[in-house]
């Protein structure tokens, strides 16, 4: 398996020039699968803190980067929605969040909404001991007692250091939802209706935002509520020029 990832080919989530160069850092191993971008491709490309390979893990080794919480020292490690990528020494936190057209972008947050981080209920299974387990979006369990309070489509909001439930958003008409998919991937609104297909085929919603009314596939929105909408995204108008470098030149 190569070692390399042309631009060409990365997931339209990534947040990076395709035609500047030929070739950009493959994701490592880790949550959210094809769709994670590498952690350099947001230190380098997004943000411009570093201007090579070499540069992030020099950072990386100081412990100067945390990712939910947690000091990451793998500059290939996979970062996807949701995920909170905060700075102490600069006091800057950042929670990742779709922009119009599905690519991943930082939004800054406040230090104290650094502390826990949004998933999407994915799959609910009963463990040993009648427990039951929910599996969030980037591969993260959460054990839980009560199994009827909560259901596949809803989201939680986990504290990053012991995993405890902080809240819980219902998947239900009326939710706040955001669309992270598809061609209305960015845009938020609140669902007026779910309509439920018969047979093998998806659901769909209706949601109505501040930009109008658009439907689309239920499996593509994430319930989110007030807090996750505010502040200003930093996306591809803001990568800097490390962009045009070829992976080999790091």
């Amino acid at each position: 398996m190569s070692n390399h990832q042309k631009r060409l080919s990365v997931p339209n989530s990534w947040p990076v020039e395709r035609k500047t160069a030929t070739f950009t850092v493959k994701a490592g191993a880790g949550p959210h699968g094809e769709a994670g971008v590498p952690l350099l491709v947001l230190l380098r490309d997004v943000l411009g803190y570093v201007n090579s390979k070499k540069e992030a893990r020099y950072a990386l080794n100081q412990g100067a980067v945390l990712v939910n919480g947690d000091a990451v020292s793998d500059e290939r490690r996979p970062i996807g929605m949701f995920d909170i990528v905060a700075f102490p020494e600069r006091d800057e936190y950042y929670r990742v969040f779709p922009d119009e057209g599905g690519r991943l972008a930082l939004t800054p947050i406040d230090g104290d909404a650094a502390d826990s981080r949004l998933g999407k209920i994915v799959r609910k299974t009963q463990v040993p001991g009648g427990d039951f387990q929910l599996t969030l979006h980037d591969g993260t369990n959460v054990r839980i007692a009560d199994a009827d309070a909560y259901a596949t489509k809803d989201s939680l909001v986990v504290d990053n250091e012991d995993k405890a439930i902080v809240a819980h958003f219902v998947y239900e008409e009326g939710a706040l939802v955001t669309a992270v998919d598809g061609q209305h991937a960015g845009r938020i609104g609140e669902i007026t209706e779910i309509v439920v297909t018969q047979g093998s085929g998806a659901n769909t919603i209706h949601v109505e935002g501040d930009d109008g009314v658009f439907e689309t596939v239920e499996d593509y929105v994430v319930v989110i509520d007030e807090n996750f909408t505010g502040g200003d995204a930093q996306g591809t108008s803001e990568q800097s020029s490390g962009d045009s470098r070829e992976e080999g030149n790091e």
